[in-house]
């Protein structure tokens, strides 16, 4: 292999990253080393492949648990963001084809605005995002890197030892080392790096498009953006075949685990809070009305249509005897006699 590779050359425009991202690394190196010792110690010695492999997919559960409370915050952002398209779209149609500075600045301010009282932030769906891009590359730092140690040719660090390099890169899974890439794998090993990327493009695509589908009001689902979106949505996952192929295989564990864990968030969030007009939020509702139904069939309580008639009767007597009593006339005060006119 070539000693020479980006990450490892020191006049390369993304070394200087990678050395500001050193204690994440060492920190990477030590989770997985712990997580490995601990599957090795609760029976997996027979097989150290599946181990540091479990060993990757343990360290992305812990690092999405860690950030949980953000996605939690990027999601409300967007719902909030989606639930806005329809009044943004009417601002942007009312200035569309004006170009004087008024009318930007007015567009602006009223956009500006309808953020305020939403409280929507168009950047909050942007934080997670943010924090896992730099984990993303340290992960792919950290796990390239091993068969660099193992050969000497890069310094150890942090629990990545050569003894734990060599043992990791001598590993074999589904015919595959977890250093190998598609170029280095044997034929049986190509073909389960194949399986991996399209694994790969097919969750990011369904997070994605179940996103895009389910989760945009009607009124959104429409028009040059909504369009732009959904092309996105295609291209995206394509992307991931060219960058895939040049990964190590141990990097596809880890982009693979990362995207399942983002598909089934992304189904639970959409299923359970939706976006209000989204064809997802009209499910809910009936599925939260038949659940409702069935809890008062369950308690014997009067159904939901029985109960809006009677507080509609109920409503209507209100409405009926306020209607039949009779308001007592109210009289002028007299004024007192040294005010009257004479």
């Amino acid at each position: 292999m070539n000693q020479n590779v980006f990450y490892l050359d020191n006049s390369s425009f993304f070394a200087f990253f990678y050395k500001i991202l050193y204690p994440i690394e060492w920190l990477m190196t030590h989770l997985l080393n712990i997580f490995h010792e601990a599957l090795t110690f609760i029976g997996f010695q027979d097989g150290p492949g599946i181990a540091w492999v479990l060993s990757i997919v343990l360290l992305v559960v812990f690092v999405r648990l860690c950030i949980l409370p953000l996605f939690v915050k990027q999601m409300n952002s967007m719902r909030k963001m989606q639930a806005l398209q329809p009044k943004l779209k009417h601002i942007q149609d009312k200035y569309k084809g004006k170009t004087d500075p008024a009318s930007r600045e007015a567009m602006n301010r009223e956009t500006m605005k309808l953020y305020a009282d939403t409280g929507a932030n168009p950047m909050g769906s942007c934080v997670p995002a943010l924090i896992q891009s730099p984990v993303f590359m340290t992960m792919f730092y950290v796990l390239s890197s091993v068969s660099y140690i193992a050969r000497g040719v890069k310094d150890p660090y942090g629990a990545f030892t050569v003894d734990v390099a060599k043992d990791i890169e001598a590993t074999h899974v589904f015919n595959v080392s977890l250093a190998d890439m598609f170029g280095t794998a044997s034929g049986s090993g190509k073909i389960t790096v194949g399986v991996f990327i399209a694994l790969m493009c097919l969750t990011m695509f369904l997070s994605q498009y179940y996103n895009l589908r389910r989760n945009l009001p009607r009124e959104s689902m429409q028009g040059q953006q909504y369009n732009m979106q959904r092309s996105m949505a295609f291209i995206f996952p394509v992307m991931y075949i060219f960058s895939g192929i040049a990964f190590p295989f141990a990097v596809l564990v880890y982009w693979l685990t990362n995207n399942v864990w983002t598909l089934a968030q992304t189904i639970v969030q959409v299923e359970h809070m939706p976006t209000p007009g989204s064809p997802a939020a009209e499910t809910r509702a009936k599925r939260v009305h038949a659940r409702e139904v069935r809890r008062r069939e369950r308690e014997g309580l009067p159904t939901i249509e029985e109960e809006a008639l009677a507080k509609a009767k109920a409503a209507e007597a209100e409405r009926g005897e306020k209607g039949h009593q009779r308001q007592q006339p109210s009289r002028k005060k007299s004024q007192p006699k040294s005010k009257r006119k004479k």
